[in-house]
């Protein structure tokens, strides 16, 4: 019977219908209107996303078996065609658990294809789920229709719906409902208030649209609809010049790491036999035994180009901190469920080639996990030299997703995925209670004119704390559960424990929790620093932050470690139903590490208690900057952001246009100018020579020649006919006695 598993387009196509009614019809309808469209069309799309994963959930739980697999197993073979023999063997394998051995049959490939396949199954029957018992493989729901076809080849588009799609469809509407919610106070009034809801409702649809692809290429159409909707939300005030410049450089440096991504996938696709883009096939390849590793780990470090860009990791974040030009609810957006997350849900689709092609199993230091790690410190670092508290956030970010890189790239899948959940509220509601306060405080983010807002802004700030805690991983908030993850992932590792992983984990523990202990303390206490009398926000802001809030105050439970043994039903559930069984390495689940977990509880009180020693009871070495040399330098090193945007805006992109322009325009003056200056003169020349020897000497002197002879004969024909009867008898006889003379004398 046909569910919303089979029919799940229909969710991105509610977001697609809205965005062409506003654009539409926006303007004419009026403001209510507008923002009603927006907020009814992810109501709806947040609705039909519980109903998706609630099924999703009731399949892990009661999975096809017998005679129900057998059909999935028959239609899977669209995606990936095999032989009857392969079928038949295929079938009886899947099926056997169940007590039932269903024959292949008549088995005919489908381009409608629900995925069921031997090598997921034997993959995690190794490890994963299936060495723990927690439940049987469970092949995620594929439709496909032939989208295009070149030659022998059909490219499909479709939708696969797993556990990673089903989490990630319902936190996208869920926090895109809030800010559709949020934006109605917060732009108020704004003079494109359509643009902008037309553009939440395709970048929701986007993204949307991204999670449910079934194939890379089709991926690749959201990631890029993704890109593009952030740069019209970001430069949406683009009157302002320093506006439309972040716009274009989020835009072209995406575009840096893109070059990456779209190699990645075309390597991914000759590596896995140039027949198929869909992920499952990549990822069966990438687990196959006579998989070319080598391929796996160019393809690899390809697609990492594009998360590097997307997701802010080091060098390419430099555009993610100036994005906050745009408003603040398009923040929250884009970087708690929206274009940042984009690259870890590419790691974690594509987990089979970075695990294989990596090495992550039998590894304990490679690029990506490197990186991860070493941007979550990066990241920490440059929060605590900003003034503007939406960059502190900013840079926060950059650094949890350095968190979430980390986790997959150490093999602890489910902790990053789940540290991609949980942070996903939390941020969020930290970016709306920034603009929470920003619109009790005369639209300023500096901290500076802040200060003892708690008085004045209770919801705001009971909310903004919570969220700061589940941040710094203070348990037992959605941040200490998934924080935690991580750190037990990488001290334990796979075969081999990622120690410098685990290192900077836990420094990064320490940093987040000083440096959002620096925002909140320099923000609601101490004596307000600003302008005239700040004031509590609207309900429509501030229900959305209390919602937030207690979502990032429950939702850490949704992964309670089996340590603390409580009912299974209680236990792992985000493991048990968002982790892939299917196509998917064996990997070892972390356990739950008591001491681990104290010690960066005890790092996150630490940071906190820093922050307030420094910042509210004045203690510490204020002033340190202007007599130490070098805190002077270390500071000036953080507040140019290690002189990056340096390096591409003056001497990369400053080269482009300076010297080598000017060598180009040399180039073009002297060389090509040069070869086109000298052609022509040869043209020039041989031209004249045609023209004087051939077609004035030759031509003409045949044509005129002609000319002539025809106009003499005329002359000469014209004095024959004189019109004279006389003269043409005589003629005549002189004619007659010529022949007669001929005939006498000659014949």
């Amino acid at each position: 019977m046909p569910t919303l598993l089979d029919k799940v387009w229909i969710i991105p196509a509610v977001m697609a219908a809205s965005f062409l009614l506003i654009l539409f019809l926006g303007k004419r309808l009026g403001t209510k209107a507008t923002a009603g469209i927006g907020i009814a069309a992810v109501s709806l799309c947040l609705v039909f996303s519980v109903i998706t994963a609630g099924q999703w959930i009731n399949r892990v739980n009661h999975p096809p078996t017998g005679e129900a697999l057998a059909s999935d197993i028959r239609q899977a073979n669209g995606l990936t065609p095999q032989t009857p023999e392969e079928i038949e063997s295929e079938i009886n394998s899947a099926t056997k658990d169940s007590g039932e051995t269903v024959g292949a049959g008549d088995a005919q490939p489908s381009s409608e294809s629900q995925a069921a396949t031997e090598s997921g199954a034997a993959t995690t029957s190794e490890g994963g789920h299936s060495s723990e018992g927690s439940h049987e493989t469970v092949p995620p729901v594929v439709r496909t229709v032939t989208w295009f076809e070149i030659g022998p080849i059909h490219f499909e588009a479709g939708t696969l719906v797993d556990g990673l799609t089903a989490m990630m469809l319902v936190t996208v509407s869920i926090i895109s409902l809030l800010v559709h919610i949020y934006s109605t106070e917060y732009l108020r009034g704004d003079v494109r208030y359509t643009h902008y809801y037309a553009f939440l409702s395709l970048f929701t649809a986007s993204m949307l649209f991204y999670v449910m692809s079934s194939n890379t290429l089709q991926m690749l159409v959201g990631w890029e609809l993704v890109g593009l909707c952030s740069f019209g939300l970001i430069g949406h005030w683009w009157e302002d010049k320093k506006n439309s410049d972040a716009a274009l450089k989020a835009f072209l440096t995406n575009r840096v790491g893109d070059m990456g991504l779209i190699i990645g996938v075309t390597i991914t696709f000759f590596a896995a036999g140039a027949t198929s883009f869909n992920v499952l096939h990549i990822n069966e390849y990438a687990l196959s035994p006579g998989a070319n590793t080598t391929l796996l780990l160019v393809g690899a470090l390809c697609l990492f180009g594009g998360v590097t860009s997307k997701s802010g990791q080091f060098p390419l974040h430099t555009w993610l901190p100036d994005a906050m030009a745009g408003p603040t609810p398009v923040s929250a957006l884009i970087h708690a469920a929206t274009m940042v997350v984009a690259g870890v849900y590419l790691i974690a689709r594509l987990y089979a080639v970075f695990f294989e092609g990596l090495g992550i199993g039998s590894s304990s230091l490679h690029y990506v996990a490197f990186i991860g790690g070493f941007t979550t410190i990066m990241g920490g670092a440059l929060a605590f030299a900003q003034t503007d508290l939406k960059k502190v956030l900013a840079y926060s970010t950059i650094s949890q997703l350095g968190y979430m890189v980390m986790a997959l790239g150490v093999g602890a899948w489910t902790a990053g995925v789940f540290h991609l959940f949980t942070h996903a509220f939390f941020k969020a509601c930290l970016f709306l209670g920034a603009g929470s306060v920003s619109h009790a405080c005369h639209h300023t983010f500096d901290m500076r004119e802040m200060g003892g807002l708690r008085k004045h802004m209770k919801s705001t700030h009971i909310t903004f704390l919570i969220a700061t805690l589940a941040l710094a991983g203070i348990a037992p908030l959605a941040g200490f559960w998934s924080k935690d993850e991580i750190l037990a992932g990488a001290q334990q590792g796979q075969e081999h424990a990622y120690t410098l992983m685990l290192v900077f984990g836990l420094i990064t523990a320490f940093m987040t929790a000083a440096y959002m202990g620096r925002a909140y303390w320099m923000t609601f206490w101490g004596e307000y620093r600003g302008h005239g009398t700040p004031h509590e926000s609207p309900k429509v802001i501030t229900i959305p932050l209390w919602i937030l809030a207690i979502c990032a105050v429950l939702f850490g439970f949704l992964n309670l470690p089996a340590f603390f043994n409580a009912p299974s039903w209680a236990t792992t559930r985000f493991e048990h139903f968002v982790e892939p069984t299917f196509a998917f390495p064996a990997v070892e689940h972390p356990e739950f590490t008591p001491w681990l977990a104290v010690v960066s509880t005890i790092l996150a009180v630490a940071g906190l208690a820093a922050a307030y020693l420094y910042y509210e009871r004045n203690k510490g070495p204020h002033g340190l900057t202007q007599r130490n040399r070098l805190a002077k330098g270390g500071y000036t090193f953080l507040e140019n952001k290690y002189y990056l945007d340096t390096l591409y805006t003056d001497i990369i992109a400053a080269d482009t246009k300076g010297p080598l322009a000017r060598a180009a325009y040399w180039f073009n003056q002297n060389v090509l100018d040069g070869i086109i200056d000298g052609a022509s003169a040869v043209t020039k020349k041989v031209s004249g020579v045609v023209y004087h020897g051939v077609d004035q000497m030759v031509v003409d002197g045949v044509v005129n020649g002609t000319g002539l002879v025809s106009e003499e004969s005329g002359q000469f024909l014209r004095r024959m006919q004189t019109g004279k009867v006389q003269q043409y008898a005589a003629i005549l006889f002189a004619g007659v006695v010529v022949l007669a003379g001929v005939l006498v004398f000659v014949v």
